[in-house]
């Protein structure tokens, strides 16, 4: 049975019979096995595997994604979640033993890992197979039950993953709604015990409102605008073709992608030379040959297409230079590789997170001036440092703030399974995948136990004996 809806009467009423199912299962779910939750596991990923056929032709509907990206994007970083997963939950599961203190002698103390409840997923379009699956299997693993609300902008995908969750689930364990914003506002108006939301900052903050009326605990994976800083040591060859790559992929609309490069003064033109050479190479020399590439994902509608377009016309209304592309075709939602040079430092470009193909580049003449520039904006979700001076490496990490860093690299930190994936402040709360995912969908619940009478006693009530009140001055000396 679908769940799209097409009413909000219906709507509701779905959604609130599918909480109330999932109140029973979350409470048979603590005491789960590790073996339980590695089939729906396997289960999922297997679905996934057998469908890649239909999910290419989705990708390709929404927002003609190439089935390369797709395999690197999407699908392989689920069925690496899963893998992970599988193999590891068993252990994931076991407490931890924790030694005692000097306070606490004579008993025996673990930390358990116990599921949070019912928990809300709530995934983007960017990349919406491993964005919403992969926090699926998180929650899965911790032994939770999920509702999941995949984004209406890639209906086609959307489609896509709701076969494969009825196919997977029953509703009681895992549900996916979709439809239009008040749906999303259906949900958030239960007392869920755990949200993971990954969408801009300003929507972050309207789930973090919503979950605040519950108490839920929430994990926001967020955006902003991530900084990539190339000094005159870095191999050029390699921050072109790296950076080209990250930024263009999926036409930019990447959380995790570069949204400017402060590149030095003294290489900038030969850093720049390597760019246009790449960019033509992989996706052609002119604008229809772009447009026409396999290659190259589009936007995803013709609002965000409108909403780059503006940042581009604002900042060539204030005077900054393209160095190449800077085509725009509005009817096919499809926007030209784009670097900007003397883009106007009150540009919208230089303030919007841009999440589209365009790519302003700042020159410096001084690291120092790059980290103020970093430090004077809200906390980015990545920073990226091509050098081969490991001085100025380490004075770029050391002196910002980020979610995460990659060192003559992009991206791959958020395929790095055994990595916590998160942002810090305006770019996210809390961590993703592997163990880390397994954590966030878990509560971790302290257990004391008394293993000799004398221990209880020692804390009994009354006044505290002489003796021990002797024996606790002579320890907090010590403490």
């Amino acid at each position: 049975m679908s769940n799209q809806v097409n009413s909000p009467a219906a709507s509701i009423a779905r959604i609130q019979a599918t909480f109330d199912a999932q109140a029973a299962t979350s409470l048979r779910l603590r005491s789960s096995s590790a073996q339980e939750r590695i089939i729906k596991i396997r289960r999922l990923r297997d679905a996934v595997l057998a469908n890649t056929d239909t999910l290419y032709a989705a990708a390709y509907a929404d927002f003609k994604k190439p089935p390369g990206e797709v395999d690197i994007a999407e699908i392989l970083p689920v069925c690496a979640e899963a893998n992970d997963a599988i193999g590891h939950v068993e252990k994931w599961m076991k407490p931890t033993r924790v030694w005692p203190t000097l306070l606490t002698v004579g008993t025996r103390s673990q930390i358990q890992c116990m599921p949070r409840g019912r928990c809300l997923i709530i995934s983007p379009w960017n990349y919406p197979v491993n964005l919403t699956f992969g926090p699926l299997i998180s929650a899965i693993a911790a032994g939770n039950t999920a509702v999941i609300k995949p984004s209406e902008m890639t209906p086609h995908l959307s489609a896509w993953m709701c076969k494969m969750v009825q196919a997977c689930f029953t509703q009681d364990e895992v549900a996916i709604f979709e439809g239009e914003v008040d749906v999303s506002q259906a949900l958030l108006e239960l007392p869920f015990d755990h949200i993971f939301f990954t969408g801009s900052p300003a929507i972050g903050k309207q789930v973090m409102a919503a979950a605040a009326k519950h108490l839920a605990s929430v994990t926001l994976e967020l955006g902003g605008k991530s900084p990539a800083v190339i000094d005159a040591s870095a191999d050029l060859e390699l921050a072109a073709q790296n950076i080209m790559w990250a930024k263009f992929a999926n036409a930019g609309q990447t959380c995790i992608a570069p949204d400017f490069v402060f590149v030095h003064e003294s290489v900038k033109a030969k850093w720049l030379s390597s760019c246009r050479a790449i960019l033509e190479k992989a996706y052609g020399s002119t604008f229809e040959e772009q447009r026409k590439s396999p290659h190259l994902a589009h936007i995803v509608n013709a609002r965000h297409t409108a909403r780059i377009k503006a940042l581009l016309d604002d900042a060539n209304a204030r005077g900054a230079r393209v160095l190449t592309g800077g085509g725009v075709s509005e009817a096919d939602c499809f926007i030209a590789p784009t670097l900007l040079d003397e883009v106007a430092a009150d540009a919208r470009l230089m303030h919007e997170e841009i999440f589209g193909p365009l790519l302003p580049i700042i020159s410096f003449s001084h690291v120092d001036d790059v980290i103020a520039r970093i430090n004077a904006a809200p906390k980015p979700l990545a920073l990226y440092v091509y050098s081969r001076t490991d001085k100025t490496i380490d004075r770029i990490l050391q002196n910002t703030a980020s979610g995460g860093a990659c060192v003559n690299h992009a991206l791959v930190h958020f395929l790095h399974g055994r990595l916590p994936f998160g942002g810090v402040n305006n770019s996210g709360i809390g961590n993703a995948h592997g163990h880390y995912g397994f954590k966030t969908f878990s509560h971790e619940k302290a257990v004391v136990r008394t293993q000799f009478s004398m221990a209880a006693r020692l804390f009994s009530a009354g006044e505290v004996p002489r003796y021990l009140r002797q024996v606790m001055k002579s320890v907090f000396k010590w403490i």
